[in-house]
């Protein structure tokens, strides 16, 4: 059985997500495990360790008392998605965020995590610059960022950016096993920049090697790339938008405000990112 990882703080935007974590524990007959993260103050009182003691007790009981509330919260949206019977665990941490994720991900062999992002103003400070951005570059797991006004209708269109690599030809078979288990198609997306140029050769050995998958090639002529896969992205009405982990740069880019806002479409699909060691 798989298992998948769902950080949460109680936001509005990790709430949206948790849905996302549902479905694709369903499809994939995953485990479910829900964590969440606090941190301990830096108190000094030298001299004091028993009053240390019961303020840091205190601290992590109010943060217990705090999940246990949130647990029938996260009970009735599974049961109004007719999701209750998925199966969940809980894990409270204290320590930094990035810390607790990948330290989950190692002791559980985690397969996905599915986070949510505050939306297009903030995703790149919020999403890429502090905390998704950085489970993406550090966590050997699937992640999938699920922005805040991200709905779930159902996963029908993926597309998998390419420069058809040869380590792209595995993590293109990644997506296709989960575009599978939805019933989903893969739009599998080349952007040609006057710096870019792949063989014809190479291109239709792809399409030999995929033909009996539910995958259509596309090329688009761009000399800026994250501009087309936006605009491709909204032309195709794309539910997920999956590449293998870029330099974190090019997501900063990818889903900064100033991109979007030059497009009718606003960021509402999720990423999700391969990291190359999981290959």
């Amino acid at each position: 059985m798989k298992r998948i990882l769902y950080p949460t703080d109680f936001s509005k935007a990790s709430l949206n997500a948790f849905v996302y974590a549902l479905k694709l524990a369903e499809v994939t007959k995953s485990e479910l495990f829900v964590l969440h993260v606090y941190e301990l103050p830096q108190l000094h009182m030298g001299g004091m360790p028993n009053t240390l003691k019961e303020v840091y007790d205190s601290i992590e009981l109010e943060n217990f008392e705090n999940l246990k509330d949130q647990v029938p919260v996260l009970r009735k949206i599974a049961d109004e998605h007719q999701l209750g019977h998925i199966k969940m665990s809980h894990i409270l941490k204290h320590g930094d965020l990035i810390w607790a994720i990948t330290n989950v991900v190692k002791a559980e062999n985690i397969d996905y995590v599915v986070m949510g992002t505050k939306g297009a103003s903030g995703l790149k400070e919020t999403f890429l610059g502090s905390n998704t951005g950085s489970v993406i570059t550090e966590t050997e797991a699937i992640v999938i960022g699920v922005p805040e006004e991200a709905t779930f209708k159902g996963i029908k269109n993926i597309v998998f950016t390419t420069r058809y690599r040869e380590k792209d030809i595995i993590a293109l078979k990644k997506v296709i096993k989960l575009a599978n288990a939805f019933g989903a198609k893969v739009h599998c997306l080349y952007i040609k920049t006057p710096k870019s140029e792949v063989k014809d050769v190479v291109f239709q050995d792809w399409k030999l090697l995929f033909k009996d998958d539910e995958v259509v090639f596309h090329t688009v002529e761009s000399s800026n790339v994250k501009e087309a896969i936006l605009e491709f992205t909204e032309e195709y009405d794309v539910d997920l938008v999956a590449m293998l982990n870029y330099k974190r740069g090019f997501f900063e880019e990818l889903f900064s405000q100033s991109l979007t806002q030059k497009l009718s479409f606003h960021v509402k699909v999720p990423l999700l990112a391969l990291h190359e060691n999981i290959l």
